[in-house]
């Protein structure tokens, strides 16, 4: 057997495992979705809380907006914090500090001003703090908004993202967006406090894990993280998706794998892999598996929005979208 011949049947070899792989995130991220997500909890609880606005610029247009909530809302126990702290090299972690320093409870939910959330939306996550969890964080997904660039967002964070970040989580691989996390200050305190991360630039991930490290396990809120950023382009969503390969290669180098997990790459491979052992027609199975690919795509997006979608999904948007996907992944890689 010469070296190209092993070297095909190795590659058959990968095809078929990246089938069973990828379709088993499917189902897992599906049947998850179904069970899981937006599905109210019983338990009720009574909360105590308070509200910490963290504003890093005096000029920002929010300080004004935060004022008047404050104003509206006198009984309600918030503050304003602004101007931040400079520890590290995280703008996120110097703009949190003062409101950390002074909060007051065992539990601390960092949200992010971009999320939309829902009256009962901080009652569901202290729902699922267990006395076993450390952190509760929500699956991120994108609010109704308009343009293909909203359209490209929704799809993405409800088809392509959702697959990846549920599919660890179920398997026990930690996976947490920072978005919206609720933690147990105390723990972070163990790991020397919110100041301990500021080093990092994807602080999200070096927090989960040292929540991990001392024993304590992760949950997901039944609620999305719905983000809701008033400024959203095309080109914001790719610097977005490139920072984000970036950060995961440099923490993760296996990460660089991730483009042959994306629909047209991967049904090529596995295509081949079928011509080359059962002699399948190539090009019928990559359109088979890519409609197969759409459908399971469309049927978690439905989960994970809680209903159907409110634009219509034709063909020619989805492939734009799975196209923009994976030309990022792939720019992203290099």
């Amino acid at each position: 057997m010469d070296v190209l011949d092993l070297a095909m049947q190795g590659l058959a070899v990968f095809g078929f495992i990246l089938f069973f792989v990828l379709w088993l995130m499917h189902f897992m991220s599906i049947i998850y979705v179904a069970a899981y997500l937006h599905h109210v909890d019983n338990v009720v609880s009574v909360l105590q809380y308070e509200v910490l606005l963290c504003i890093q610029d005096l000029d920002d247009p929010a300080v004004d907006v935060c004022k008047k909530l404050l104003g509206k809302y006198p009984n309600v126990d918030a503050r304003l914090f602004i101007g931040g702290k400079k520890v590290g090299i995280n703008p996120k972690i110097n703009n949190l500090m003062p409101g950390y320093e002074g909060a007051k409870y065992g539990l601390v939910w960092i949200c992010d001003s971009g999320i939309r959330v829902k009256p009962d939306t901080l009652t569901d996550l202290t729902n699922q703090m267990t006395e076993k969890v450390g952190l509760v964080h929500g699956l991120p997904y994108v609010a109704d908004r308009q343009g293909f660039a909203a359209t490209l967002e929704q799809v993405y964070f409800g088809t392509s993202h959702p697959r990846s970040y549920i599919s660890a989580n179920v398997t026990g691989i930690k996976c947490v967006t920072g978005m919206s996390c609720l933690m147990r200050k105390d723990v972070l305190d163990q790991a020397g406090g919110l100041v301990a991360f500021a080093q990092y630039i994807a602080e999200d991930y070096f927090m989960a894990k040292a929540i991990a490290d001392r024993g304590w396990k992760f949950s997901m809120a039944t609620q999305v993280a719905m983000q809701n950023s008033g400024s959203y382009s095309i080109g914001q969503f790719q610097s977005r998706m490139i920072r984000w390969t970036k950060l995961r290669i440099n923490m993760l180098p296996g990460t660089v794998l991730e483009p042959v997990s994306e629909c047209f790459l991967s049904s090529l491979i596995i295509g081949w892999a079928a011509h080359y052992v059962f002699r399948w027609d190539m090009m019928v199975f990559f359109m088979c598996h890519c409609l197969a690919w759409f459908i399971s795509d469309y049927i978690q997006l439905t989960g994970v929005q809680g209903g159907a979608v409110c634009y219509p999904v034709p063909v020619c948007d989805w492939l734009c979208v799975l196209c923009a996907t994976l030309c990022l992944s792939v720019i992203g890689s290099v």
